[in-house]
């Protein structure tokens, strides 16, 4: 069984992808959630085939990052991003990482792309360098739609959330659909991904 370290400080993210890549896939999956953790965890428990770094996360520190764990590892590794624009994305290619993976991909899309980079090859989404990715100037959420997004970042149930914030569920309800226009979300799940790298929590 091949072995990946993913590394996101979201942990509805980190842990949505680890079990793609588990049950979709069939890999051995082990998490962090920062980038000192990631690199703690390559010295105990590598080595690793792959691994996957959130570009945004704690202590990652941009691309510094990306060169500090191949150094460490001397495996592929992979940055993982729901907001960075295809100039990050190049960047990060031509900084040596084995692929740029937008967390929008579905489950059967990362396990390929995943499949590709073990076979030694670097993988970009073309769609997404075709298409301008969401960024924090084009989103105007409400407080109370930042409210229901936090929320949701945080896992909670349309219920639970409205009985937080002492309204309707309808009205949370409407509330999601609303802010996952404006984000550009497909579900609950991109939303809070897009929420917490927009820096809207």
């Amino acid at each position: 069984m091949q072995k990946l370290l993913l590394a996101d400080d979201h942990e509805l993210v980190r842990e949505t992808i680890a079990d793609f890549l588990r049950l979709q896939g069939g890999f051995d999956v082990v998490t962090a959630q920062s980038f000192d953790e990631a690199i703690s965890v390559a010295r105990a428990k590598g080595p690793f085939e792959l691994v996957m770094l959130d570009y945004s996360m704690p202590g990652m520190d941009a691309l510094s990052g990306l060169a500090r764990m191949r150094a460490q590892t001397g495996c592929p590794v992979a940055i993982l991003s729901g907001t960075a624009t295809p100039d990050v994305a190049r960047r990060a290619l031509s900084s040596g990482a084995s692929g740029f993976l937008p967390k929008t991909l579905a489950p059967q899309s990362l396990v390929s792309a995943v499949r590709h980079m073990l076979s030694g090859e670097v993988y970009m989404p073309l769609e997404f360098l075709n298409n301008g990715e969401t960024n924090e100037t084009d989103v105007n959420l409400t407080p109370r739609e930042r409210d229901v997004l936090l929320g949701i970042t945080e896992g909670k149930s349309n219920k639970e959330i409205a009985r937080d914030l002492d309204i309707q569920e309808v009205t949370v309800k409407l509330h999601v659909k609303t802010l996952s226009r404006k984000l550009g979300a497909r579900n609950r799940t991109h939303a809070a991904m897009l929420g917490r790298d927009l820096g809207l929590m």
